[in-house]
């Protein structure tokens, strides 16, 4: 059948049809975040992920990241998230597991390590609250030279072992005890 209307009826049936919807905008969104992914070719798999971020201030922001972290981050020559960088960070943050591949030079210990700071939240002086363990002196210099510069001013100490007999001298015979 026909149905008629008077022209006030139909603008309010058009306006009705146009009113956003919550599961519109859910997928509104997700589409700007897929596109934001592809055009940064992001591949992630797993079920409820958090978004990317698109600038280091998004941390400070939405994550609570010690503003001397990010002061360090630009201080470094770092403006913008590598690919990796972006998605690797959140997730991270959002505690959980991380499985990450991407070029050498991408980014990647920055990615790492800016959580990883995050977590501890405040230096305590309660021995060693995180480990890292590389597969060579080289990656572990890296990532040594790396904390470094991203913690200071922050308070945390960061420390490098190359050799079991050099920590027992550095932090007393009974560090393997105490730690």
């Amino acid at each position: 059948g026909i149905k008629w209307m008077s022209s006030l009826e139909a603008k309010l049936e058009d306006a009705k049809d146009k009113k956003p919807t919550a599961e519109k905008l859910e997928r509104l969104r997700r589409e700007k975040i897929n596109r934001f992914r592809n055009q940064h070719r992001i591949n992630i798999q797993g079920t409820d992920l958090p978004d990317p971020i698109a600038t280091f201030d998004q941390l400070q922001k939405e994550y609570k990241v010690h503003p001397k972290i990010i002061e360090n981050i630009q201080a470094a020559g770092f403006h913008v998230p590598t690919p990796i960088q972006m998605q690797a960070i959140p997730v991270m943050l959002h505690g959980r597991e991380l499985l990450a591949s991407a070029p050498t030079g991408s980014g990647k210990t920055l990615a790492f390590c800016i959580p990883l700071l995050t977590h501890l939240k405040q230096p305590r002086n309660k021995g060693f609250r995180a480990l890292i363990i590389s597969p060579t002196r080289e990656l572990a210099s890296q990532t040594h030279r790396e904390l470094v510069k991203l913690a200071e001013g922050t308070g945390f100490r960061i420390h490098m072992i190359q050799k079991a007999a050099e920590a027992a001298k550095k932090f007393g015979p009974k560090s393997s005890k105490k730690f």
